[in-house]
């Protein structure tokens, strides 16, 4: 069995700042399981946060981050070959894999071994770690970060994708903070409305992916660790090294 470590959760609950940090002792890298972090260019609006890449002064090496043009498509089934490319690029060089994201289709494409055009993926034999986050919290946590990424330039961001010529159909398609703040600048939403209706928006998708991650285990069989947010960061990465030297004993 391929053995894999993954981290998952809703919006704003934290991944990839807790990804980094158990790379960082794990001799790990990280492969991206986030639908929109793949596109160059879509970097305030993803949440890309390459910052957190850098843990106690190492660089933790990522994948799956700007591989594509904005603009044009990538599905689920390129995600998944482009996963199993990087997949055994890290192995091969004796490194722990450790897959951290959200989109919740793209997690389960590997773990459950989703089948495209007759093509068998091979089985991973998955650590999961959910890191739960009290509905209250992950509000106020959301509605910060959207400010904050408003402050750093997030419509101008976009702005100059459109001015280099990505599309504003493709843009709205991407959806959330693209939808939204390209709808305003295409003058078909006011400022203040704009900014109402995208956090509206964040918070229905947060629950749409514990909908997901809760289905996964519910109905279709996948066993996920969940980790309460509020525990200490130390606490909660000795409990995953804890699990995996199990799972990889």
């Amino acid at each position: 069995m391929n053995d894999l470590l993954t981290i998952l959760g809703p919006t704003a609950c934290g991944k990839t700042t807790f990804a980094t940090h158990l790379a960082y002792d794990l001799d790990g890298e990280i492969i991206s399981a986030d639908s929109r972090q793949v596109y160059r260019g879509m970097d305030i609006g993803t949440g890309k946060d390459l910052a957190d890449y850098h843990v106690k002064g190492k660089d933790i090496p990522y994948h799956l981050i700007d591989i594509a043009e904005a603009g044009t498509r990538y599905n689920v089934y390129e995600w998944q070959r482009d996963f199993l490319n990087a997949y055994e690029d890290i192995t091969k060089r004796e490194k722990t894999p450790i897959l951290c994201g959200g989109t919740g289709m793209y997690i389960e494409s590997v773990i459950k071994g989703y089948e495209f055009d007759g093509r068998t993926f091979p089985a991973f034999n998955s650590l999961i770690i959910g890191l739960e986050i009290s509905r209250d919290l992950r509000r106020e946590r959301i509605s910060q970060r959207l400010r904050a990424r408003l402050d750093e330039g997030m419509v101008d961001e976009i702005r100059g994708l459109i001015d280099r010529g990505v599309s504003t159909e493709r843009l709205i398609r991407y959806g959330l903070e693209y939808k939204f703040v390209t709808l305003y600048l295409l003058g078909k939403l006011q400022y203040d409305e704009m900014v109402s209706l995208l956090e509206i928006a964040i918070h229905q998708f947060a629950k749409r992916q514990m909908t997901w991650f809760r289905g996964m285990e519910e109905r279709r069989g996948i066993k996920i660790h969940w980790l309460s947010i509020e525990l200490p960061m130390e606490e909660r990465i000795e409990k995953v090294k804890e699990l995996w030297q199990k799972q990889i004993a």
